[in-house]
């Protein structure tokens, strides 16, 4: 495995638990991309609206997703419980509709979730109920979704490392792979202090994918997040901020999402970027969260940080192989912490030779973002751009 976030964890602690002999790469430390500075949400489904997979892969290849999509939630959970990983599971995610129009839309998704698919866990809230639950009266609707959650994703990745060299996984952190030669009869993954021989070779690095596979690198765009966290809420403004302590995401394409530590600190992401940094993350964000909390003025942000997210140009992670030896997935498109243990599950079940859950994600027709090499990026940054303005409408 070559990547020490949730995919190649999961794939390690699969694999190793199956009596496999894994090996996990990893160029920093473990967690250290976006598994460990995530949001930690949970979600439902996948990026894409189930009636809108339908309409793309027809309703067997949309169900079979939404089979695995449930599978991971439930994977993810039992993960925690049989490793005992202290990660502050909570249950309870919110869909924040920014606009009328996303609250009709939200209302029609969750009626076909439970009349096509029999999901009850989640349901409509109007204007008041949303409200009421968050604290803010910034959204027309929403949905409440007791399937979905949050956690904390460090000590979740770390506990997952626990469970994989306890299962008998090596892993080697501040290792990283320089290249794989997959033409022989082995593949051979060449470090600077050396090389690894395998019979296969699961590349989970997501958005730095195409450094090891250049023949992947139009199938991946990079969105930089950020996210931050204030002071510990003081009494009085712990009970009016976020009071039902789910996780939430609005409906915007540049969204907003927050949910409180276990520390009682709001922890705020908001603001995307698309080429360079922010000298100062903490006040790139905080006026989105005074926008939805003006009450937080008074409480200061204490901490700012970035990660890589890999996104998809239709939104849905890519699972395929680069011939025989090497199997691969990216692109969750911020969507990661339950489909990519999943990810990780399946992608060690194909390589010991089950590769049917594997197929149905492969299956899921790749798109190219346009403009090659050296305008791929200016012209994903423009689209994307276009997408933050229609967010203000």
């Amino acid at each position: 495995m070559i990547g020490g976030g949730f995919t190649g964890l999961c794939a390690a602690l699969a694999a190793a638990e199956k009596g496999a002999v894994t090996v996990l790469l990893e160029a920093e430390t473990i967690g250290f991309a976006a598994s460990g500075r995530n949001g930690g949400q949970i979600h439902t489904g996948l990026r894409k609206d189930q009636a809108d997979l339908e309409r793309w892969l027809g309703p067997v290849h949309a169900r079979e997703l939404w089979t695995l999509s449930e599978a991971a939630k439930a994977h993810l959970r039992a993960l925690i419980e049989r490793h005992a990983i202290a990660c502050e599971l909570k249950s309870g995610l919110v869909i924040a509709a920014h606009n009328a129009g996303a609250a009709r839309a939200l209302a029609k998704d969750t009626a076909h979730l439970a009349e096509q698919y029999g999901y009850r866990d989640a349901r409509t809230l109007n204007r008041d109920e949303i409200r009421a639950a968050l604290g803010t009266a910034n959204y027309a609707g929403g949905r409440f979704d007791m399937g979905g959650g949050h956690l904390h994703p460090l000590k979740f990745a770390r506990g997952l490392a626990m469970a994989a060299e306890r299962a008998g996984a090596a892993l080697w952190e501040h290792s990283p792979a320089l290249a794989i030669e997959a033409d022989g009869p082995r593949a051979m993954v060449r470090l600077a202090q050396g090389t690894v021989s395998a019979d296969r070779v699961i590349l989970a690095t997501d958005a730095f994918t195409a450094g090891l596979a250049p023949s992947l690198e139009p199938y991946i765009g990079h969105v930089e997040s950020f996210m931050t966290a204030t002071a510990p809420l003081p009494p009085d403004l712990a009970r009016k901020i976020l009071p039902c302590d789910a996780a939430v995401a609005d409906t915007r394409h540049v969204l907003d999402y927050y949910r409180k530590s276990a520390d009682g600190r709001l922890l705020f992401a908001g603001r995307e970027a698309y080429c360079g940094m922010p000298a100062d993350i903490a006040a790139l964000v905080r006026p989105r969260m005074l926008h939805v909390y003006p009450a937080l003025a008074r409480v200061p942000t204490e901490y700012g940080w970035s990660g890589t997210v890999g996104i998809t140009r239709t939104r849905m992670p890519h699972f395929g192989r680069l011939g025989e030896r090497v199997l691969f997935v990216h692109g969750y498109s911020g969507q990661g912490v339950a489909l990519s243990c999943l990810g990780g599950q399946i992608l060690a079940e194909a390589a010991l030779g089950a590769p049917e859950r594997f197929d149905v994600f492969a299956r899921v027709p790749a798109q190219a973002f346009p403009g090659g090499r050296w305008l791929r990026r200016p012209l994903v940054a423009a689209a994307l751009l276009g997408f933050k303005v229609l967010d203000s409408f």
